[in-house]
């Protein structure tokens, strides 16, 4: 029996692999899936009326790369392809994103020919980074933050107007904790091996390229064609574990909701044992943890100490999300994916989302205001309440887009440390992690977005890599 701790989208993802697995491999695996609250889905949340969609977490999903290639495959097998509501490169949401600095929004540059004209906030034009890259020496690391690395390659305007603004749009973070690796891993290796980025881009253009080893379905086929910049599903994309969900019950998974693990207690390399809080006690041959660390942390903490104490210490964020619709028929904003706003600014917002430019079947304007992250506590305190994210959200909504208009309905959450930060030495953290169970030969995999990436599409491959990785030794 395996057992899945977690109904969000890493644990369904995770229970879809493991019957694909029993599928291929004529298993009868008993899966059991268990999650705390009453609903799948983790932090992907819908709010659907005939007027808008509001999304609680992420609203668009990027098809680049094998784990962007492997989410569409998925997507199809689950007959979600006539959903899918892509957003092609010539779309304003595609083309235009912008940063508020200097009291004004700026559009960043979307085009070669925009790298060679000067852009505010920008000194100069973006060219010289490259040149700034060329004239740097190599600086010997094993890591480095994200913040120090562009600094030093491309320049400081670089690292603050379009860095810094890019991590707290990805991950709420700030550009000068996280590490390299998490968006730059290749990058980051050039230097090192080459002495700068130009150069290791120069060689590496000469060496052959190892084809991504996917088979595609005619969805993802479709998406690398027309060259999708980003996408949705139509009603929201919370439709994706609802029909995972479905997907998983009608395999005969066994789903219990509201069900609190507080213990883990290893028998042996085959054996486990999880203590609910009612007192029951379940056996498993196997587990798959894809809760967060810090939760996952306090359930081996009695047996695992040490283990319990590298799982604590990845951090996580917490961010306010404000949901506005505002029902006038009139043009309140530039088509834009949004703005983000560089930590410099030192504003209580991360940026803005334009909804209704991103996602289709709204009516009148809808936005998403993103609040805190990194600097929650720091700006609203440690009981801020909805109604002062709302008045916050409002504020900075009416003085940089000049909106005076009420919302007709709006919606504000806090979702409590929701995004954990990938800072300097993560990566080597989550390899000891994973080091200390394979030599205690623990019968646990760790899954999601503590570890792998914290995107859709890295939590989904993050449960297909650990499922085939385990399936292989088995």
């Amino acid at each position: 029996m395996a057992a899945i701790l977690g109904g969000g989208l890493g644990g369904l993802s995770t229970g879809y692999y493991l019957l694909k697995n029993n599928a291929n491999n004529s298993n009868k695996l008993k899966i059991f899936l268990f999650e705390a609250t009453n609903q799948c889905g983790g932090w992907i949340k819908s709010i659907r009326t005939k007027d808008y969609l509001f999304e609680q977490g992420p609203r668009t999903i990027r098809p680049k790369g094998i784990t962007g290639l492997n989410t569409l495959n998925m997507m199809q097998d689950l007959g979600l392809s006539e959903h899918i509501s892509p957003i092609k490169p010539d779309h304003p949401a595609a083309k235009n994103r912008m940063i508020f600095a200097n009291n004004a929004l700026h559009l960043l540059p979307s085009s070669l020919k925009g790298v060679f004209q000067k852009n505010e906030p920008f000194s100069k034009p973006l060219i010289y980074a490259v040149f700034n890259d060329l004239k740097q020496p190599q600086k010997e690391l094993k890591d480095d933050s994200i913040y120090n690395f562009v600094d030093r390659r491309f320049g400081r305007e670089i690292a603050d107007y379009a860095i810094s603004p890019m991590i707290c749009g990805i991950c709420a973070g700030d550009a000068k904790e996280i590490s390299v690796k998490f968006l730059m891993k290749t990058l980051f290796e050039y230097e090192q091996n080459y002495g700068g980025v130009m150069k290791g881009l120069m060689k590496s253009m000469f060496k052959t390229k190892i084809p991504d080893n996917i088979e595609l379905t005619e969805l993802a086929k479709t998406a690398k064609e027309e060259k999708w910049s980003v996408y949705t599903i139509r009603g929201g994309l919370e439709i994706f574990p609802i029909t995972l969900k479905t997907y998983l019950q009608d395999s005969n998974v066994n789903m219990q909701f509201n069900t609190n693990v507080k213990e883990i207690e290893f028998v042996d390399s085959s054996l486990v044992k999880l203590k609910q809080s009612n007192g029951e006690v379940i056996s498993a041959n196997h587990v798959y943890s894809t809760i967060p660390a810090h939760i996952l942390s306090r359930l081996v903490e009695r047996q695992h100490p040490d283990l319990s104490k590298d799982l604590s210490d990845i951090p996580f964020v917490t961010v306010g999300i404000v949901n506005l619709y505002f029902s006038t028929n009139k043009p309140l904003i530039t088509p834009a994916f949004g703005f983000l706003i560089p930590p410099i600014e030192n504003s209580p917002i991360l940026g803005v989302v334009f909804d209704s430019c991103c996602i289709p079947d709204q009516n009148g304007t809808v936005l998403t205001v993103m609040l805190g992250g990194r600097w929650f506590k720091e700006k609203f305190g440690e009981n801020v309440k909805k109604d002062s994210l709302l008045n916050i959200a409002m504020k900075e909504i009416k003085s940089i887009l000049k909106i005076d208009d009420d919302p007709a309905a709006f919606n504000v959450n806090i979702l409590h440390k929701c995004i954990p930060q990938y800072v300097v030495g993560h990566y080597e953290r989550v390899d000891k992690i994973r080091q200390y169970i394979s030599e205690k030969n623990l019968p646990i995999s760790l899954i999601g977005s503590s570890y792998d990436g914290v995107g859709v599409n890295d939590v989904i491959y993050s449960a297909k890599s650990q499922v085939e990785q385990d399936c292989t030794k088995t």
